[in-house]
């Protein structure tokens, strides 16, 4: 697979290898009762999915082939299921081996589980049940070590791996079975454990305060902004780490000055920060369409198989599907993982440009293989890591939220990065976390049954 760098001056590429309980739900959570303030929000509301925006849905349109309804529907669909998905993975506990959807508006969502005593309770859930050998804990902890053997060893040859949760197996892509296999035995695993995948692609970065625009680095390399941020009163935005080491300046699209990079890091991960000056401001827009944006609400992370959308500097606005997450990619600059990968395309430039589902920031654009004329495959670094990394709070639409305050505190608060399993306290009771996402002013546990099991 081959990786993108930047743009410096002209438009370049450099080309080099890559880089539930079994018996139902419990009772508590099931009838919990309602506050006072009124029913509670149904998963599509709390994320936005009842009201996406023409740019969102056009695009889905044009590139997933829906009809306008089919959209609509699939976003609310992605939604519920997310829910769904989360109140499962937490009653599994180790016997969950995964959630992903089918169909062409969602309306699928399978769960996975290593205990036949499951199937039940899935389908009671709405959701269809496969039972499968290895539990997602097992699959993380193979893919684990071929991280571990990535440190010690050349991956020229075997630029991407990554958890196939529908096939239940580890995959690793190659340019030959031979050097799949060597990869495989430095990590201390069965062969037959692994599937290999042989392939000419090679990743490559897409390097060429709206998430979209053109920024520049040091007034040579261009890249895309992500999305914006603030860390205490400074106001910002989010980028991949490739764009820019820490202290490099940047200039706008406009090749006005506009901010400096903060923190940055690459390879290992790819996610960056800028801090700007006046007048640039923060806002919770991604450009999409023919000048017009979309609105990001929170960061509640997409199941595989949900739409993404991405814009970028280069190519602008396409949508596609998130076809695993915490894939490890080998770029020729070195290793990444944690990334997501999907069926959107991209091309030199696009780096660090925003990906939405929905309304819900995803993250920004790392690398990937082909282009936007033939089609290709691109990788994001997830941005819930990213703010959690850097203590950044997302701009959103809603309400504001206060700054991150660490991630171990056991009280909920807004601003935190939670991950899916999780759990806190508030107002006295315990909750469990059913989708990762940093949390924002408005969306207490209590009124938020999308996002928080009581417990």
């Amino acid at each position: 697979m081959v990786h993108r760098h930047a743009v410096t001056g002209r438009r370049v590429a450099l080309t080099a290898l890559g880089a539930l309980v079994a018996t139902g739900i419990p009772a508590a959570v099931a009838a919990e009762p309602t506050p006072a303030a009124g029913p509670l929000p149904t998963a599509a509301q709390t994320l936005g999915a009842d009201r996406p925006s023409a740019p969102v849905l056009r695009a889905m349109e044009r590139d997933l082939g829906l009809t306008p309804a089919q959209a609509s529907r699939r976003l609310v669909n992605e939604a519920e299921a997310g829910t769904r998905a989360g109140l499962l993975r937490n009653a599994l506990g180790d016997r969950f081996a995964g959630a992903w959807l089918r169909g062409t508006t969602s309306q699928e969502l399978v769960v996975a589980t290593t205990d036949a005593a499951d199937v039940p309770a899935i389908t009671a859930q709405g959701a269809k049940a496969t039972v499968v050998k290895k539990a997602l804990h097992d699959l993380r902890a193979a893919k684990q070590k071929l991280d571990a053997a990535a440190a010690r060893v050349s991956t020229r040859e075997t630029p991407l791996w990554y958890v196939d949760i529908p096939a239940n197996r580890v995959v690793v892509e190659a340019g030959s079975k031979a050097a799949a296999a060597a990869f495989v035995k430095a990590a201390g695993l069965d062969g037959k454990s692994v599937s290999v995948r042989v392939t000419a692609n090679r990743p490559r970065l897409m390097e060429d305060l709206t998430g979209g625009d053109a920024y520049y680095i040091d007034g040579a390399a261009r890249c895309s902004i992500g999305f914006s941020v603030t860390k205490g009163e400074q106001e910002g935005f989010a980028s991949a780490g490739h764009c820019g080491k820490q202290g490099a300046k940047t200039t706008g699209h406009n090749q006005a000055d506009q901010g400096t990079f903060q923190a940055s890091t690459f390879p290992g991960k790819d996610m960056s920060w800028v801090a700007v000056t006046d007048p640039w401001k923060a806002t919770p827009n991604v450009k999409g369409e023919g000048g017009q944006t979309v609105q990001v609400t929170g960061s509640v992370q997409a199941l595989v198989g949900a739409a993404v959308c991405r814009s970028g500097s280069t190519t602008g606005w396409h949508c596609g599907k998130v076809e695993q997450h915490d894939t490890s990619v080998s770029y020729a600059e070195g290793r990444v993982d944690g990334l997501t990968r999907t069926t959107v395309c991209a091309e030199p430039g696009d780096s660090g440009g925003p990906y939405v589902s929905g309304v819900q920031a995803q993250g920004v654009t790392s690398g990937g293989t082909g282009d936007c004329t033939t089609g290709g495959t691109t990788f994001y670094q997830p941005v819930n890591p990213l703010l959690s990394e850097f203590g950044l709070t997302l701009k959103t639409a809603e309400a504001e939220s206060p700054a991150p305050q660490g991630n171990a505190a056991p009280t909920w608060a807004a601003g935190r990065v939670y991950e899916a399993g999780v759990t806190v306290t508030h107002a006295g009771v315990r909750y469990q976390c059913l989708q990762t996402h940093q949390a924002q002013g408005p969306w207490v546990p209590a009124r938020t049954p999308a996002l928080w099991q009581r417990v």
